[in-house]
């Protein structure tokens, strides 16, 4: 789903696991090892420290590997693929990482740059294209008429990419790893909580970023964002629209929010209600400024996504101060169709319109169909909880794709499925699961604010002996020190480097903080430091201020 997926070099910090020194079957031998449902179809050691990756790159400082592909077929019309990477028997950490894709998936190249982090970490680390290929990472046209593969995208992959990758693991080693971990964002996030749903006992540790769990919804919100967009000629926003929004939505805002006033994001948007109408032109000739058409859009916007037979909410609305974002964000000219509209292709055929999609019969078509195998909006992880299981999730505030209060809400759900008060629910949740909301951040990376934090997308090219490698400044980390060690993180430090590239130096950094905490300055002190802040409950989470959508589209 992203195109931003950058290189990392990160240092694995964690506990020791007693490893064999030597591999139980060579490389070579793991074509001949016996699957269900699957078979390997290329085996071969790949010796560093150059590695062409399947993303196009060439990447350096690369261990040498046993690099493994595999077909998985669990039904005639499923293709599944999937890439196993495994470290030198003397490398080998003991842990095994899975690694989630993005959009449609297709490909093994877009996880790439991830699974080298996770190899040069010592993981055995793996990923699959979903079984969806030959569609490509925005576009699932292909898969009209191909409901195994709507399965297969949904949940079926993953699974079996684990269970695949843990039986080569346990064949190539002489044993399983001793502990597992899913990593993945958007798409990726979206895995990740199906999995945890679905298959609890597949990982150890799960990192799920902006999850697009609520998925018929959170698509449909997308057409409802492209029809406000396309109403009439003058209602269409281009990047100039969208970054004017923003930046007056930021300074209305961002002291309110909990910020700072030199902030260019929002802490907490959910106390923002900024009205776009401030933005209306006020004569014809008038610049820097909307069209009474683009505030009718923003407001539309704004609200969200409802079944026009009885106004109820179908999904979380756009985040206000989340409109500019230079892949996702409200721009739409030349777009024929929404982002990601294919998957109501595979219900309405290849001849849809996002134009005549009708938010109560359409909405209920697609949901009849697509739900079941899409959707993983269980609230209960009782299962994945009772087995030792941990869950540290994080969306940014400025996300334009994935509203933040999507992840917002399904945390106040899995309290909610908790017995007692709402604080001894929070406390019992927090006791296997914890969201980090980032201010500032966009979809999975990049973003105003301060945005690295180890996270899949971030784009951090550190140093071994960084000391931002830690359970302090890195996700990984942190959540194997939780579920390694029993240290639950409080906080994480994020980074924001000089125009997003950490060569050029550090501009700012801040606490991201475990829900619903959110960061608060002190008052004094460096503003750009993290130790300047604390983490605070801002009592922004009452029923007011996250209205969630209605039963029938929580499923």
């Amino acid at each position: 789903m992203l195109s931003r997926f950058f290189s990392m070099c990160l240092a694995f910090a964690g506990l020791a696991v007693a490893l064999p020194a030597t591999a139980a079957v060579p490389c070579a031998g793991l074509l001949t090892v016996a699957l269900e449902s699957a078979r390997v179809t290329a085996s071969v050691p790949v010796l560093g420290p150059l590695y062409l990756a399947a993303d196009g790159n060439t990447y350096t400082g690369v261990p040498s590997f046993c690099k493994v592909t595999a077909v998985a077929t669990p039904t005639p019309d499923s293709l599944i693929h999937i890439e196993l990477w495994l470290p030198t028997a003397a490398d080998w950490n003991g842990r095994f990482q899975g690694v989630g894709n993005g959009g449609y998936a297709g490909s093994i190249a877009v996880p790439a740059p991830a699974m080298l982090v996770a190899l040069k970490r010592q993981f055995a680390v793996a990923t699959t294209d979903m079984g969806t290929a030959p569609s490509g990472n925005n576009n699932g046209d292909l898969l009209v008429g191909h409901p195994q593969k709507w399965e297969d995208w949904g949940h079926r992959a993953t699974h079996l990419m684990t269970v695949v990758s843990k039986e080569l693991i346990a064949a190539y080693y002489g044993r399983a790893p001793a502990y597992s971990y899913f990593n993945g964002c958007s798409t990726g996030g979206q895995q990740a909580l199906m999995t945890a749903q679905r298959y609890p006992n597949d990982y150890d540790g799960i990192l799920a970023g902006a999850p697009a769990h609520n998925r018929t919804h959170i698509h449909t919100g997308l057409v409802w964002n492209f029809q406000a967009q396309k109403a009439t000629p003058q209602s269409t926003f281009n990047s100039d629209h969208a970054k004017l929004i923003t930046t007056a939505v930021a300074q209305a805002c961002n002291v309110k929010s909990g910020g700072l006033a030199s902030d260019a994001f929002l802490t907490d948007p959910r106390a923002c209600n900024w009205d776009p109408g401030a933005l209306q032109c006020t004569g014809a000739t008038a610049t820097n400024c909307l069209s009474p058409e683009q505030v009718t859009a923003a407001r539309r916007i704004y609200d969200g996504a409802r079944n026009p037979a009885n106004g109820q909410r179908i999904v979380s609305a756009s985040t206000r101060g989340a409109e500019s974002d230079s892949l996702f964000g409200w721009q739409s000219q030349g777009r024929a169709e929404p982002q990601f509209g294919s998957l109501f292709k595979w219900v309405f055929g290849l001849t849809w319109q996002a134009a005549s999609y009708d938010f109560n019969e359409h909405m209920a078509s697609v949901d009849a169909l697509l739900a079941p195998m899409l959707n993983a909006n269980q609230p209960d992880l009782g299962a994945f909880r009772a087995r030792g299981g941990r869950l540290i999730a994080y969306h940014g505030t400025a996300d334009p794709l994935i509203p933040v209060q999507e992840s917002i809400n399904h945390y106040h759900r899995m309290v909610q499925a908790q017995p007692g008060s709402w604080n001894t629910a929070l406390g019992r949740t927090r006791q296997f699961a914890r969201l980090f909301v980032v201010p500032g951040m966009a979809h999975c990376a990049g973003g105003a604010g301060p945005n690295s934090f180890g996270n899949l997308f971030s784009g951090a090219v550190l140093a071994p002996e960084s000391p931002l490698v830690s359970g302090t400044h890195d996700a990984m980390v942190a959540l194997q020190n939780w579920v390694e060690g029993g240290t639950a993180p409080d906080q994480l430090v994020a980074t924001k480097y000089v125009q997003d590239q950490p060569l050029l130096g550090i501009e700012a950094q801040r606490p991201i903080c475990a829900y619903p905490q959110f960061p608060r300055y002190f008052g004094r002190g460096d503003p750009k430091a993290a130790t300047s802040f604390i983490c605070a409950d801002n009592g922004n989470s009452g029923a007011a201020l996250n209205p969630l959508p209605a039963p029938q589209y929580l499923r």
